[in-house]
This record gives structure tokens, sequence and C-alpha cells, in this order.
């Protein structure tokens, strides 16, 4: 028997969690330790599975199911055929390692914490767990199972160590929307669970199953839409993005990190695992639709951040335009811009990561967010202008950094107007004539990130020090130090050397990519046999 890497993964935070509950109050200090401590076993096996899948790719035509590692599989509710499987492939091996970089970036930004530390890290670490879990989820229950662990934490953390201002309103705003998504999508799930007999399959919520299935034509268009929306409210596509800002700006430091760096992420994974991949016809028909959609993303969340003087509203609304990107690639329907999207998912989240902590780190010490009260930063708190720097070379998408790896196949797949020959119009228009439009336009997004990333350095960092204003500057941490380089050296090393990430993300889109290509081919060649029916028909009607 192989050793569960995957179970303990994803596991050992809910036991870490149970057994900081039980401790003594007074035992602040175990609590911590506890929770760092799984968080790098976490960490280690993380790292140990992604290489391991890096040193054994699959063939480039290989199914879903074939290109699955440390594979897992319980019997569970054998009464409806729900059971315990775990597995990752290139794309959800690459999430699990994000995952454990930036849960263990929390635990030490949060190291701090005086108010019952005890409940903050057993919260802390089921969210962990629920995030991993989805991942590496391959049961379609189990699946929602672990969404809903991850979301159901945020509520409680928001509203106890978030910000007093805004933080029940905050809380509810977001528990509600994710809560409604996830309804949806799982109503449209069941509606596909429910039909499986009519396609000749046994009920059952494998995805392994699932995958290969061929639902009709006019049911994946009816249904695509409420599944793949379900999910893409977290992953903050407009117009379902509201919730993400303002639970940004409430959250504690550490739940901001796994908020933004995460569990957005989480979102688009969903959407694509449980929406695209199941529904390929349906994704071929609306995904032209949704790209306007993504480009509204990308362009009114870089002007809204623009307009922002709260930092954490600033990167609230800049994860919202970022986010747009992933899910523009994922519309691009190739396999650059599904790459890219890939790609952007860890880029993003160790950046958010990176700018998060920082802002923790100067509101700790001013006890204020405002960029027209914050000034000369950089003289108290170096360490941490030289880590928004970098955080915000990779936000514009610089070269030589993680950023621009994403960015770039993002746009070229886009330009492309995807391999498939989409033969649908939206509102009138083909989508191989609007798709490198969109390619051009999005890319102004990264002008005004620029704009707002340089102002914000500017404002908040440069100028004159009022050290007399500040009577808490206390010097950073060691571990806040450690979790400042840690985030900025995975930034580097992605853009330095793509080739550590590219080929495994690639890896794991490249099954869906196929997927969708198969659909469009059977669609055509469905097209033609009609056509030539309908020619024959009016032939011999005619004579």
């Amino acid at each position: 028997m192989e050793f569960p890497f995957l179970s303990v993964i994803t596991l050992s935070p809910i036991v870490a969690a149970i057994i900081i509950l039980m401790l003594p109050e007074e035992r602040k200090e175990n609590a911590r330790m506890l929770g760092l401590a799984a968080m790098i076993l976490g960490l280690v096996l993380s790292v140990y599975i992604y290489v391991a899948y890096n040193q054994n790719l699959p063939a480039p035509d290989a199914r879903w199911a074939e290109t699955l590692m440390f594979v897992e599989e319980h019997s569970w509710i054998p009464g409806v055929n729900i059971n315990y499987i775990l597995g990752v492939d290139g794309m959800s091996v690459t999430l699990v390692l994000l995952t454990a970089i930036v849960g263990l970036g929390g635990v030490l930004i949060s190291w701090g914490i005086e108010d019952r530390p005890r409940e903050f890290y057993a919260f802390f670490m089921l969210l962990v767990a629920g995030v991993h879990g989805v991942f590496v989820a391959v049961d379609g229950f189990l699946l929602f199972f672990f969404y809903e662990l991850a979301v159901l934490p945020m509520y409680v953390m928001i509203v106890i160590w978030g910000w007093e201002k805004t933080r029940e309103y905050a809380a509810m705003k977001l528990t509600l929307y994710l809560l409604i998504g996830s309804f949806v999508s799982f109503i449209a799930f069941l509606v596909l669970y429910f039909q499986m007999p009519t396609i000749g399959l046994e009920r059952t919520f494998d995805l392994r199953v699932w995958a290969e299935a061929d639902f009709p034509r006019t049911m994946q268009i009816v249904w695509f839409m409420p599944l793949f929306l379900g999910f893409a409210v977290l992953a903050g596509l407009w117009p379902f993005h509201n919730w993400s800002p303002d639970g940004h700006v409430a959250a504690p430091t550490a739940v901001s990190m796994i908020h933004a760096g995460v569990l957005m992420k989480l979102g688009a994974y969903a959407s694509m695992r449980v929406g695209i991949q199941i529904l390929p016809e349906g994704t071929i028909y609306w995904m032209p639709f949704i790209i306007l959609l993504t480009l509204i993303n990308v362009i009114y969340g870089s002007l809204i951040a623009m307009r922002q003087r709260d930092m954490k509203y600033l990167i609230g609304y800049s994860s919202v335009s970022h986010m747009g990107l992933v899910s523009m690639g994922f519309a691009a329907l190739n396999l650059r811009g599904f790459t890219g999207a890939g790609i952007q998912m860890v880029s993003h989240g160790i950046m958010t990561a990176l700018f998060f902590s920082v802002v923790g780190m100067i509101y700790d010490r001013t006890h204020t967010r405002d960029m027209d009260e914050l000034s000369g930063m950089a003289k108290a708190l170096p360490w941490t202008v030289v880590a928004f720097i970098i955080g915000g070379l990779v936000s514009m998408g610089m070269p030589g950094l993680s950023g621009f790896i994403a960015e770039f196949p993002i746009f070229l797949g886009v330009w492309d107007g995807g391999d498939l020959n989409l033969t649908n119009t939206i509102f009138g228009l083909n989508p191989a004539n609007y798709y490198p439009i969109i390619a051009i336009l999005s890319a102004l997004g990264i002008i005004v990130t620029a704009a707002y990333i340089m102002r914000a350095i500017n404002a908040v960092f440069f100028g004159e020090y009022k050290g007399e204003l500040w009577h808490d500057m206390r010097p950073l941490l060691a571990i806040d130090k450690f979790a400042l380089v840690g985030f900025c050296v995975c930034l580097i090393i992605i853009g330095v050397f793509p080739s550590v990430i590219a080929p495994v993300v690639e890896a794991g889109v490249t099954p869906v990519v196929n997927r969708l290509i198969e659909a469009q081919q059977a669609a055509t060649i469905l097209d033609t046999v009609q056509t030539v029916a309908t020619n024959l028909l009016a032939l011999f009607g005619g004579a």
C-alpha cells in the first residue's frame, strides 16, 4: 500500500485544528507551534508530490484519468455511489503546492495574534484543509464537501478577527454570495447526475467517469452556465465579484492572504474541472460570451483600483482584475490560454499573499491603511518596500517575473481566437473577429495597473517619514522577513525559470483542451451530416 500523501496533506490540518481546540486557553504558544507544524508538513509533502509529478509527466494524448497520480480510492456512501477518491493532475498538484506556500506564510504572518489565537489557528487549519480538499478531490460530492468546508470558516474568522467597521457586513455578504453560487452549481450537478442513465452510464459522482461522459448538446448548453457561473462567483467573475473587495478589506491579514491567494483560485479551478471539462459543448457555445465578462473584469477592476486610497481595497480590486485574466485564459479555448491561466493562478496567488502581508505589517504598526496618511515607510520598514515593489512588478507583467510568464500566453491565446472553430455568434459577431480586439483592450489593464501600483509605492513608501505619528513602529520579526523573502523568491524563480511550472500546468490542462477539440470535431461532423441530409431532402422533395 502506497503512502497516502494526499490524505495526509488534506486531513492533517483538520487533525491539528482538533488538537489545538483541545488545548487549554493559556497555551497560546502551543497552538501556534501546532499550526506551524501542520503547515510545514503540508509544504514538505506538497513539494514532494510536485517534484514527483514533474518527473513523470503524462503523454500529451492521455485522458484525464490517466494523468492522475497519487490516487486514493475508498468506498464512502455505497448506496448513492459516493466514494472517497483523491488524485492530482498537473493543474491540481500545482495549486496544492500554492496552498501550502500561502498557508505557511499565513501562519507566520499571524504569529503575533493575541486575541484567541487557539481558535484563530484552528479555523485557519480548517480553511486550508477545505482548499486542499477541493484541489485533490476526484469525486464530485467530495469536492462540494470540501468546497463548503473552505467557505464556512471564512465567515467566523472575518466576524471575530476582522476589521471592526465592516466585518459583520462583509462576512455575511461573502458567505451569501458563495453559498448561493455553490447551491446553483450543485443543482446543475445533480441534474447531470440523475440524467446519467439516459446516456447509458451508472449514476456516480466519480469525475473520471464524468470527464468521459457524452451528455446531449442541448443539456450541455442549458446547464453549463449554472454549473460554471456558480463556481465563477468565487473566482470573482464580473458581475458576481462585488463580495470580494469587501471580504479582502474586512478579513485579518492571514485570511486576506488565503482569500485572494488561494480561495479565488478554488473557484476558478472548480469552474474548469466541473464545468468546462464535463460540458465541453456547452463551453464552446458560451465562452465567446463569457470572454466579454472577463474583459470587463480586467478593465473595470483596474480602473476601480486606480480610485482607491485604502491599500486593501486597492489590492482587492486589483485581484478582481487579475482573476479576470484567469477566466479569459479559459475562454481562449486553446492550450496557450489554459496554460497561461494555470500559471496566472499561481503567480497571482503568491503575489497577492505578498501584497496583503506587507499591508498587514504596515497596518499593525500604524493602524491605518489610508495612503493619504502613510508616508516614508521605506525608512521605517525597508523590507516591505522591496517586497511591495517586486509584487508590483509582477502585477504589471514585468519580463523576468512570474506575471509576464502567466499573462503573455493568455494574451497570445486570446489573440488567436481559440484553436476551435467557433461558429456561433454573440450579438451578431463572430468570435474570430473580436477575440483579437479583446486581447488588445485587456492589455490596457497593464497600463492602468502600472499607474496605480506606482502611485501606491510613491505615496506609502517614499516621501517624508513622520515618525512622531507612529508610536508602535517596531521592526519586523525574523519570521515576517522569512515570509516576504519566500514569496519574492517564488515569484522570481517562476519568472526566470518558467520550466519549473509550465510543463506541469500544461500536462494538467491538455486533457481538458483535447476534450474541447473532440467536442468541436463531433459538432462539426454533426453539422455536416445535417446539412447534407437537408440538401438531399430538398433535392428529392423538389424532384
